[in-house]
């Protein structure tokens, strides 16, 4: 028990060491039959880059997502973009709220380090702050983006894609499941696809702790210097951005 406390007392190592067993286990997942399209196992490299890319969101392959992997494969590698995303600290507050489990100080102060905030106070709630507002977050954009892929592609596999594609992008992934590496080009002028997934990556990027200050200003009648930082920078940038893609184009 003094080595366990011991190892938890040091957050980074435990972080660290945490997300690489995620990576390895992730990698085992992939190189089973099961994963592949075409039933065959997949090489310890070819499986061990993905769940890399996958857990810290690269948007990096060597092969397609959407044509080399099986559904399972494809679940077992947005399984990884969520839990990366989100921090799989994070994720075990899930898990210990459903199971009715009492957070340990040494696991506030994983938490603390995963989140990146200062005070241990409020932390748990935070913690549920940040999952309610990812999921609500994510399905919001899976409900607009099944307009236009449920017609196109079906219900089971409209309702897939969705999913997929809204938790990519709001982890700000890069995987797609379409196929021969063309990604959302297909939609370049659709609307809805450009709004929703837009939407996804702005509210992804900005963070978690920005969209909770956010939420909260009803109440407290101001936001943080970091939240006014970040909404200022973002807003620049993407003028910025727009302004040069459309004089380019002029």
């Amino acid at each position: 028990m003094q080595t366990r406390n011991g190892f938890l007392s040091h957050p980074p190592r435990v972080l660290v060491t945490g997300f690489a067993v995620l990576i390895f286990v992730g990698a085992l997942l992939l190189m089973l039959p099961v994963s592949s399209a075409s039933g065959q196992p997949t090489s310890f490299l070819t499986a061990l880059f993905t769940s890399t890319s996958a857990v810290c969101v690269t948007g990096l392959v060597v092969v397609d997502t959407g044509t080399y992997w099986s559904t399972f494969g494809q679940i077992v590698i947005i399984s990884l973009i969520q839990i990366g995303g989100l921090g799989f600290m994070t994720m075990a507050v899930l898990f210990w709220l459903i199971l009715g489990r009492r957070v340990t100080f040494s696991e506030r102060l994983l938490i603390q380090e995963s989140l990146k905030v200062i005070e241990l106070s409020g932390l748990i709630k935070l913690a549920k702050q940040v999952i309610l507002l990812t999921l609500a977050v994510q399905l919001a954009v899976a409900l607009l983006l099944a307009l236009r892929f449920i017609p196109q592609l079906g219900v089971a596999k409209g309702i897939g894609f969705s999913v997929f594609h809204a938790i990519s992008g709001f982890n700000n992934a890069g995987f797609d499941l379409f196929g021969e590496f063309r990604s959302l080009t297909q939609y370049v002028g659709d609307p809805i696809i450009n709004f929703a997934i837009g939407i996804d990556i702005i509210l992804g990027g900005i963070g978690f702790m920005v969209m909770a200050d956010l939420l909260r200003y009803k109440k407290k009648k101001r936001l943080s210097l970091h939240t006014r930082l970040t909404l200022l920078v973002t807003a620049i940038l993407l003028l910025l951005g727009y302004g040069g893609d459309f004089f380019a184009g002029i």
